[in-house]
């Protein structure tokens, strides 16, 4: 209830029961328990009336600075908050934490981390740190202007003041969502790809409306449909079906399965699909992981690479199989 004064204040009887799941009596009950321990909590009456907090009153936990308490709510990701710089914060804030903890919650911190543990780099990719993320991040967590010089994909560099907004760790590398300054809209870019970044001293008024977990979404949702700018038309077998989205993109996969239509002539449950791919190479390195249960229909070209690449292995397999 206090905290939900401290953020919240007003809140009427029915609010606060309704955030709480109890009675509107259990509320009065304890507002009054708090009053006598010391907590300011006051009742307006009447029809605009509610609880409230007195004097500003906040609960805290002794000492814990800004950056360590901005620290302490990415502390399951404890090589994300290295690389940001804010390792020795983290670790500070535990230890406040754990001092402020009863004995019967001491080992609290210790059990969630033998049980859970973050990997957040891909397989066979050895991560490299950003040599400017931790003035990167410094400009994220003060809403600062950053100015940066960037290199595109191209090779050129261009040079742009930014409003960073937010930070993501995808497969091991790391993206800014920013808006640059004097433009409109959000944009997402490489922090491997800045040569430069400064904050600077001057700040941005941040639009409290812009929520990074739904922007991200969005932009890899467009990102990956981005991606998928060709169609090849395949002949799946049922096992093929199944096993298709864990060989292709998993959302290209399920929109061409629904679409799916029975093949013609098909026995034991064959259909025909039209599938969204990035390109012809990359659905030829994808499909061939499927082996007989996928036939390419087309485009001719693509349907061309895989009856001379089944020329190859009959060859070097032989009919027999055997090893010669």
């Amino acid at each position: 209830m206090v905290l939900l004064l401290q953020n919240r204040s007003p809140m009427t009887a029915a609010e606060l029961a309704a955030e709480l799941e109890v009675s509107e009596r259990t509320v009065a009950r304890d507002a009054v328990a708090l009053s006598a321990a010391g907590v300011p909590v006051y009742a307006d009456r009447g029809r605009a009336g509610g609880y409230r907090l007195v004097g500003g009153y906040r609960t805290r936990l002794t000492g814990l600075g800004r950056s360590e308490v901005e620290a302490l709510f990415l502390s399951g990701v404890p090589g994300a908050l290295r690389e940001m710089g804010l390792g020795d914060a983290a670790s500070a804030a535990r230890l406040k934490v754990r001092a402020a903890l009863t004995p019967a919650l001491a080992d609290a911190g210790d059990g969630a981390a033998r049980r859970f543990h973050l990997d957040a780099p891909a397989w066979w990719r050895p991560p490299a740190t950003p040599a400017l993320l931790p003035s990167v991040a410094e400009a994220v967590w003060d809403d600062r202007v950053l100015a940066v010089v960037y290199r595109r994909r191209g090779g050129a560099e261009v040079e742009r003041e930014l409003e960073p907004y937010g930070l993501v760790l995808k497969a091991g590398v790391w993206y800014l969502a920013a808006r640059p300054v004097g433009a409109d809209g959000h944009r997402v870019y490489r922090v491997d790809r800045f040569t430069a970044a400064r904050p600077q001293e001057h700040r941005f008024t941040r639009d409290t409306a812009f929520e990074l977990p739904a922007f991200w979404d969005r932009r890899a949702a467009e990102f990956a449909r981005s991606l998928l700018r060709d169609r090849v038309e395949l002949r799946l077998t049922p096992a093929g079906q199944a096993r298709l989205r864990h060989v292709v993109d998993a959302e290209a996969a399920e929109r061409a399965l629904a679409a799916a239509v029975p093949a013609d002539g098909a026995a034991g449950g064959e259909v025909r699909v039209t599938l969204a791919v990035e390109s012809q190479d990359v659905a030829f390195e994808q499909l061939l992981v499927l082996g007989a249960e996928a036939e390419v229909v087309g485009p001719p070209g693509l349907r061309a690479r895989f009856v001379a690449q089944a020329g190859r292995l009959a060859a070097l397999y032989g009919a027999d199989g055997a090893a010669g």
